[in-house]
């Protein structure tokens, strides 16, 4: 008996042969998204310096793609793009401040929506990051806290309402904040005077007294209110018993994922689970400390290896791991010190660490860089069911999973929705060797680049992440991985054509439209 799932737009369409007819045969789908977690962090990939044993297993059994790569080179708009399909600078998603309303739209397709269409339940436990609230209106952290992920197509959240360095420095369950005491009432915003209120708890001014920043130190950005004596980002006040403990975050995270895990265990679903590691502030748990000898970051890694571990082992536990598909990567590339002295230093080169471990491996820059280091991260994709273990050279995009998925599942896209994301199922099953034949890549500003093959174009920045004007610059990776060398003047007319498809596709309502045939720059 054949299996029906209803279509997006409301119709009937036959899942292909990959899905069996019972719904609980449809392969479970975990997401496990790292924070500032580089190609050269993991093991499989070439870390020498942090073990990660268990995301190397998942390597292992699985197939890692050598040039993987998320949507951009900064949180936000990688968030952004893998849930809706959409390029961030096409909708100005840029990283937000806390407070921030919601940022993708809840009449907007989403992965969680495509998952429920094919009948699956959905959940988000982790980072959050893409905004909570109405635009243009105060969010009632006291109350509600809506719209957020329940809005667009999650059936359960367990957030850290924005990133782990902003305030509110507390848990939010559904739509609402967890411990909090209505007798100590939250209030969020951009300076103590606009949250400083007559019965709530005040936070020190990181501004105003430095030493009550007793974790460690800022070294910029981050000294507004100190929660844990840990300087943030913005400023709250209240909400005394719903703070979190640093510390203990990834404990919390794992336990409600292992919890989400075996409570669906009999229907399909799909978890989408965001790690705060490791991104700044770096707290690990005390047993991780010392696992490195790279300081918090190094062991903030081991942890992250330890929540992947025990995700994968709730999976087995629950009799799901053979015919689950796990995937493993990072919302952009690394960075070491990101405001904190948390004793990650860099050299006079940026994004180059000072103890013998790059993040980026061989590749150039890390978060916030237009260069192959702020999108090439760990890539691997697990389906034992389905998926022959082995290595893959496939160019893959995060952006893509939805349209991919849409394709497993037998489900057509609206014209107007998901316009960046292409169907790159082959690839990701092992199938296609070669992948996407052109890619936009991202990063903080101005800055865009174009992929096609190894040839690599970055459009001129009026102002990089480093400050200074950059000039159009182009590499051949298959020659300079590390691009290092700009033959932009060599090759005019490549330089020229790759200019004006990057151009052309800028200014498009998405890629999806562009893909007939090959990309004119590799004519």
């Amino acid at each position: 008996m054949n299996l029906l799932t209803r279509s997006i737009f409301g119709a009937f369409s036959l899942l292909p042969t990959l899905l069996i007819a019972a719904p609980n045969e449809q392969p479970n789908v975990v997401i496990i998204y790292g924070d500032d977690v580089g190609y050269g962090d993991v093991g499989a990939y070439g870390s020498k310096m942090i073990p990660t044993p268990n995301i190397d297993r998942l390597a292992k059994e699985g197939l890692l793609f050598t040039d993987g790569h998320c949507a951009a080179a900064t949180c936000t708009p990688s968030r952004y793009s893998l849930l809706t399909g959409v390029h961030g600078f096409r909708d100005g998603i840029s990283i937000l401040p806390p407070n921030a309303p919601l940022s993708i739209s809840t009449e907007k397709l989403t992965l969680p929506k495509l998952f429920k269409q094919a009948g699956y339940t959905t959940a988000v436990i982790g980072k959050w990051h893409l905004g909570i609230g109405e635009r243009g209106k105060p969010v009632d952290w006291n109350g509600d806290v809506k719209p957020g992920p329940l809005e667009i197509g999650f059936d359960y959240s367990f957030l850290l309402p924005s990133t782990n360095d902003r305030v509110p420095c507390v848990y939010l369950d559904g739509h609402r904040v967890v411990n909090l005491d209505p007798n100590d009432p939250l209030f969020v915003g951009t300076s103590p005077n606009k949250v400083n209120r007559p019965g709530s708890t005040r936070y020190p001014d990181g501004r105003k007294d430095p030493k009550a920043m007793t974790y460690y130190r800022s070294t910029h950005g981050h000294n507004h209110s100190v929660i844990n004596g840990i300087g943030r980002i913005g400023y709250m006040a209240g909400g005394k018993s719903a703070l979190w403990d640093d510390e203990t975050m990834a404990d919390v995270f794992v336990e409600k994922a292992v919890d989400y895990i075996s409570s669906q265990k009999e229907q399909p679903f799909f978890l989408y689970f965001a790690s705060q590691d490791i991104h700044v502030p770096r707290a690990p748990n005390p047993r991780f400390k010392g696992k490195t000898e790279l300081g918090f970051r190094g062991d903030a890694m081991v942890q992250f290896d330890w929540t992947t571990g025990e995700i994968m082992k709730a999976l087995e536990e629950n009799g799901l791991s053979e015919n689950t598909i796990v995937i493993f990567s990072s919302d952009n590339g690394p960075v070491y010190d990101d405001g904190y002295a948390d004793g990650s230093k860099v050299k006079k080169s940026f994004g180059e660490s000072d103890r013998g471990h790059d993040g980026s491996g061989i590749y150039r820059g890390g978060k916030y860089q237009i260069y192959e280091g702020g999108t090439r991260v760990p890539f691997i994709v697990r389906w034992p069911a389905k998926i022959k273990p082995g290595t893959s050279d496939a160019l893959v995009n995060q952006i893509d999973l939805l349209a991919s998925f849409a394709e497993l599942f037998g489900l057509e896209i609206p014209a107007d929705e998901a316009g960046d994301s292409r169907n790159s199922l082959d690839a990701l099953l092992g199938k296609d060797t070669k992948g996407l034949p052109f890619m936009i890549e991202e990063a903080a500003h101005t800055g865009r680049a174009l992929r096609v093959g190894a040839w690599k174009y970055i459009m001129p920045e009026k102002k990089s992440w480093a400050g200074a004007a950059q000039p159009a610059r182009l590499y051949n990776l298959a020659e300079d991985p590390s691009e290092q060398t700009n033959i932009a003047e060599k090759h005019p007319e490549k330089t020229e054509l790759m200019a004006k498809q990057l151009k052309d596709l800028m200014g498009a309502n998405g890629v999806r439209a562009h893909v007939g045939g090959e990309s004119p720059a590799q004519q």
